[in-house]
């Protein structure tokens, strides 16, 4: 039916745009009985388009994301996803980051996930505003809405006639509920989705601007310092504070329980006075850390939980070669660069937060709980922070800024942590053990595969006050919750711990171990990098053991398609077939995942050189292909890669948090090396696979547990002695140097 010119009264204009929504709908309806599929990635936490996009009279784009920008660059790829759909420029659309009191609620920025369930919500909702967008112009312009298009902020008839995209959302029109499908573009005319563009958050970065929450600086400001206990579990027993409430500059002394913090006019008043209140404090300590020369056995003798979370059985030929092996990881810390920060401010009843954590929301609950206050009391705003991916402690410093902000309400209150405090006190990455073995038949094929990991729980991120430090500390103190596993698919301790080969005979059982020795929680791929570090190790063994090529051996145990693509592609653009050793101790190695067996795959293959002497290892040159879906952004999807592949490496060539009985002795970064950039890769290559169309499958991760391995496979090739604990620090690579001697 032709629509009508028409003068358009807002009640009208709500009318027509509902009997549109119902044309839609009725157009996919499904059978009488069937269910309704699903709404696409986050849809379904925040079903209202207004949710996600809004358009100002003046045709001003807003895109609101429950995500936060962490490093990844999704304030740009989102906004790309948003532009392209709605056919506006790039320039035109805003992005509006995790805040309670103006975006959905998407839980953590975690595991990969803010383009699979972020994107995915906002490409659907930007598909389908505009189909709206359409809509309206059709009534407006009385033509048939196949006849239009939407371009440059408007729609556009045959004719020539045009709306503008503000004209037509008057009211609330699109406070409509997201339908399961939409009618997306084609990618072949996409001109903003899969271009490089510049990522906006950077500018900030390389220029000395304000780029982080540790830059912001605030009207009336005043900073803050705590006291943290010296070691897990220790109590006050004596504090003299009235030396310290004179120190010039000191505004409030705060006690609450365990827990102590100054606050000052000035930063280093604030610092000064919190050495001089640590000084002044008497702690009780006790013995509470396991022994660390004998923590892997310690983890495997304390009481688990046993899944078997893959059982594959087939009949297989008896005999045939077996081998077996163990891996070990150590606990390993974030290590931001930046000490975690936040600034708080609690005036007229209400309190802000201004936090770099990666869950706004579970933020603000926790500090309601922590606080005692109604919820819609606490407002919390994500601002970036200086080193994350994972739990480290921003939301430990959000709620501290919390609690003084309102022991000290007008003015907004900033604190940050010391490094010390950041290194000691901070969730790490649980250390884990796994055993593997398999057997090999007489033609070279895997024909049964077994593997068991041991582990903590990987995510005790804060959704309560008792996941807080300072839930911990205060006089009345809040019960951590129970640790759980994280389950399948996506897993926690056991993420990608069943590998994608399609071995005949296989089984995975997740050691999940409930009592935690050391806090730990997220960090950046989880038990991911840990069990792709074994399996793809143990994988080389296995094709040693036949003596075939490891490229060739992988592809052989692989079905999936697009797993094989990204290892042709690497092998080819590295020269694995045409590479040959320079040296005695020159090796290559490679290596293969699929992150969480459902995100990107990533593929890398690598060089590097041992110096018999020394045992260090030198990095040469590093080649990785990612296939994450369709590619928004190639070169965010580099950035990420690159990224992994760098932090991969200097996790597997130094770190681990060293302890005693008593305290954490990794407190700063010549107790808890770091890689240095003398000692990065010579040259790192990120190949792209874009799939246009397809989901978006996430990036961040992907790239840890791969490069792990192919460090570990070049190490064993250049030098023929396996290692298989980590980290490869030089006293152990000469320590199995040795060995062969």
């Amino acid at each position: 039916m032709t629509a009508h010119p028409l003068d358009i009264s807002r009640r009208a204009l709500l009318a027509g745009g509902g009997a549109l929504i119902l044309s839609f709908s009725l157009s996919r309806a499904p059978a009488q009985d069937a269910p309704k599929p699903p709404l696409p990635g986050d849809l379904k936490k925040a079903p209202y388009l207004d949710s996600w996009i809004r358009i100002g009279s003046d045709g001003k784009v807003t895109v609101f994301t429950g995500k936060s920008e962490l490093g990844q660059g999704i304030k740009t790829a989102l906004r790309q996803v948003a532009a392209e759909e709605l056919s506006v420029k790039f320039e035109e659309v805003d992005l509006i980051t995790s805040d309670t009191a103006q975006t959905p609620n998407e839980g953590f920025t975690s595991g990969s996930q803010s383009m699979s369930d972020g994107g995915t919500a906002i490409l659907h909702a930007a598909a389908q505003v505009r189909e709206l967008l359409i809509g309206f112009a059709a009534t407006k312009l009385g033509v048939e809405a196949d006849t239009l298009k939407a371009e440059g902020g408007k729609i556009v008839a045959a004719d020539g006639r045009s709306v503008g995209y503000g004209d037509l959302v008057a009211g609330d029109v699109l406070h409509v509920q997201a339908e399961p499908q939409s009618k997306r573009k084609d990618p072949k005319t996409f001109s903003i989705v899969g271009q490089p563009i510049a990522r906006v958050d950077i500018p900030a970065k390389v220029t000395g601007g304000v780029a982080y929450i540790q830059d912001m600086r605030m009207p009336g400001m005043v900073h803050a310092r705590i006291v943290v206990p010296p070691s897990p579990k220790a109590t006050i027993s004596a504090i003299d504070t009235a030396r310290v409430e004179k120190l010039p500059g000191v505004l409030k002394v705060h006690r609450d329980g365990n827990f102590l913090a100054v606050i000052a006019e000035r930063e280093y008043q604030a610092v000064v006075a919190m050495n001089a209140l640590a000084a002044a404090t008497t702690w009780v300590e006790t013995e509470t850390l396991p022994d660390p020369k004998t923590i892997y056995d310690y983890l495997k003798s304390l009481p688990s939980k046993n899944d078997v979370i893959l059982n594959r059985t087939a009949t297989v030929p008896p005999g045939g070669k077996i081998l077996s092996a163990t891996f070990k990881r150590p606990y390993q810390m974030h290590g931001s660069i930046g000490p975690s920060c936040a600034i708080a401010l609690f005036k007229d009843d209400a309190l802000t937060v201004w936090s770099h954590g990666q869950g706004m929301f579970p933020l603000q609950a926790s500090i309601a709980e922590l606080l005692r206050m109604p919820k819609e009391k606490v407002r919390c705003i994500h601002v970036e922070g200086s080193g994350c991916y994972g739990h480290n402690g921003a939301d430990d410093a959000g709620a501290d800024a919390a609690l003084l902000a309102v022991a000290f309400p007008g003015r907004p209150v900033r604190l940050q942590w010391m490094r010390d405090q950041e290194h000691t006190w901070e969730p790490y990455g649980p250390a884990m053990v796994s055993e593997i073995s398999g057997t090999l038949d007489a033609a070279g094929n895997v024909t049964d595969f077994s593997y068991d990991v041991w582990s903590n729980t990987h995510s005790t991120r804060p959704e309560g006050a008792g996941n807080t430090m300072v839930g911990w500390l205060v006089s009345q103190p809040f019960a951590q919750p129970a640790p759980q596993p994280i389950p399948q698919p996506a897993g926690g301790g056991d993420r990608n711990a069943i590998p994608l080969y399609k071995f005949p005979s296989a089984k995975v059982t997740h050691h999940f171990i409930p009592q935690m020795p050391v806090r730990v929680s997220a960090l950046r791929a989880l038990g991911a990098y840990m069990n792709v570090f074994s399996i793809e190790s143990f994988i080389d063994e296995l094709a040693a053991a036949v003596n075939a090529d490891p490229v060739e051996f992988r592809l052989k145990h692989l079905e999936d398609q697009r797993a094989k693509d990204v290892i042709a592609t690497v092998a080819d653009r590295f020269g694995w077939t045409n590479w040959r050793k320079t040296g005695p101790y020159h090796g290559r190695g490679f290596a293969f995942a699929k992150y969480k067996n459902l995100a990107a795959y990533v593929a890398i293959a690598l060089d590097l050189e041992v110096d018999r002497d020394s045992g260090r290892i030198r990095l040469g040159r590093a080649v990785a292909a990612d296939d994450s879906g369709q590619a928004v952004n190639p070169d965010g999807i580099k950035n990420q890669v690159e990224g992994a592949i760098v932090q991969a490496a200097s996790w597997t060539l130094h770190e681990q948090v060293a302890f005693d009985r008593m305290r954490i002795k990794s407190r700063d970064w010549a107790t808890y090396p770091i890689l240095r950039f003398e000692e990065v890769f010579r040259s790192v290559e990120v190949h792209v696979i874009d799939r246009p169309g397809q989901p978006y499958l996430g990036t961040g991760e992907g790239g840890q547990g791969p490069t792990a391995a192919a460090i570990a496979n070049a190490v064993a090739h250049a030098t023929g002695q396996r290692i298989r604990e980590l980290p490869f620090t030089t006293e152990r690579v000469k320590g199995a140097l040795l060995q062969s001697a």
